[in-house]
C-alpha cells in the first residue's frame, strides 16, 4: 500500500514536500505541481526550481505536466531528462480551474479522446519513459472518463490517478464512488484514488470498497492534519503539538529563504485554511486572522494559535 501527495498548485511546492517529509511519516511519492509543456526552442528547464534535483532528495518526485500538443510533450519530456535525468512524468487532465480549462487544457482535455490519445501515443513512441495521468470523471459527463480509459488499454501507462468528481463539480458535492468502481472494471491499469480521504475513518471505509485498490493520493486532508499518514499506517507516535510547531517554524524559515515575506505570507495564508481544523480554530478567529497583512504580525499570531494547543 502506497500514499501519495497529491500535487496542489501554489502549496505543495518543494519548500512543503520537504518539510512534511522531514517531521512526518508515511508519504511514499509525490507528483509535483504541473508545469507548462512548450516546443524546444521556448524550454528553458533550468528555471524550474521545484523539480531541480537537490531540491527533490527526500522522497521520488514525478514532475507533472500540463498541455495539449503532442510533439511539445515530447520535447519537454526529453529536455526534462537531459537536465536533470528524470524518467517518469504525470500529465494533469484534471485540473477544474476556468482559465484553464477554456484553453482545452487541465479537465478541459478530457471531452476529447483523440488528443489524450494522440499525446501518450507519441510519448510512447518517441520516447522511453514513463507516463502516467491524473483525470477526473470528465469535465461534464463522467462517461468521459471511460472513453479514455479504453483508449488507454493498449498502451502503458505507468498509473492513472483517478478523482471521482466532474470538472464542473469542482470540489464541491461528494465523489462518485460507483462512477470510480465504474472506471476500475474499463482499465487494467494500476489506479491510485484521489478525493476526500479527510480521516483515517475515510480511508478504512474507501479501502474495505476497492480492496484491490493500493495506492492512495492525500490532498486536503493532510494539509489539515499533516498526521494522516501516519495513521492510516498506524505509525502515529504522539507529540503532535510540538512536532507541529517545529514543522511550521522550519517550513517558514525555508519559504522565507526562497522568496520575500509578501509571498510567504500569501503562501501560509492559503494554509491557514486547512491549519486552522488542526489548530482548532472558530470562523471568527480565522477571518480575523486572514485580515493581518504583515507577516510578522501574522506570523506571531498563528503561532500563539499552536502553543494554545
Amino acid at each position: 500500500m502506497r500514499l501519495w501527495l497529491a500535487p496542489l498548485d501554489g502549496i505543495t511546492n518543494y519548500q512543503y514536500r520537504n518539510c512534511l517529509c522531514l517531521h512526518f511519516k508515511g508519504i511514499d511519492n509525490f507528483i509535483t505541481p504541473f508545469l507548462p509543456v512548450q516546443e524546444r526552442a521556448k524550454l528553458n528547464v533550468k528555471k524550474w526550481k521545484d523539480i531541480w534535483p537537490k531540491h527533490n532528495e527526500l522522497l521520488p518526485a514525478i514532475p507533472q505536466l500540463m498541455g495539449n500538443k503532442a510533439a511539445h510533450f515530447v520535447d519537454t519530456l526529453q529536455a526534462m531528462h537531459e537536465a536533470y535525468g528524470y524518467t517518469a512524468f504525470n500529465w494533469n487532465i484534471g485540473c477544474p480551474v476556468a482559465q484553464v480549462v477554456r484553453r482545452t487544457r487541465g479537465c478541459g482535455v478530457m471531452p476529447y479522446p483523440d488528443i489524450v490519445e494522440d499525446v501518450v501515443a507519441a510519448v510512447t513512441e518517441h520516447t522511453p519513459f514513463h507516463f502516467s495521468l491524473k483525470m477526473r470523471l470528465g469535465l461534464h459527463d463522467k462517461r468521459e472518463s471511460l472513453a479514455i480509459l479504453d483508449r488507454m488499454e493498449r498502451y502503458p501507462l505507468q498509473f492513472v490517478v483517478i478523482h471521482p468528481r466532474t470538472g464542473d463539480q469542482l470540489y464541491e458535492g461528494v465523489p462518485d464512488i460507483e462512477a470510480f468502481a465504474e472506471c476500475l472494471c474499463h482499465t487494467h491499469h494500476r489506479i491510485v484514488y484521489s478525493g476526500d480521504i479527510w480521516t483515517l475513518a475515510d480511508w478504512q471505509r474507501l479501502q474495505a470498497q476497492f480492496p484491490k485498490v493500493q495506492d492512495w493520493m492525500l490532498g486536503r486532508g493532510i494539509l489539515q492534519n499533516p498526521f494522516l499518514a501516519e495513521e492510516i499506517k498506524g505509525m502515529a507516535s504522539g507529540g503532535e503539538k510540538e512536532r507541529f510547531l517545529r514543522y511550521y517554524q522550519r517550513y517558514t524559515d525555508e519559504l522565507l529563504e526562497a522568496r520575500k515575506e509578501k509571498s510567504t505570507l500569501f503562501i501560509l495564508k492559503s494554509l491557514w485554511h486547512y491549519y486552522a481544523v488542526f489548530a482548532k480554530l472558530t470562523g471568527y478567529e480565522l477571518k480575523n486572522m486572514l485580515r493581518i497583512n504583515e507577516f510578522d504580525e501574522f506570523y506571531e499570531k498563528s503561532i500563539a494559535y499552536l502553543q494554545r494547543l
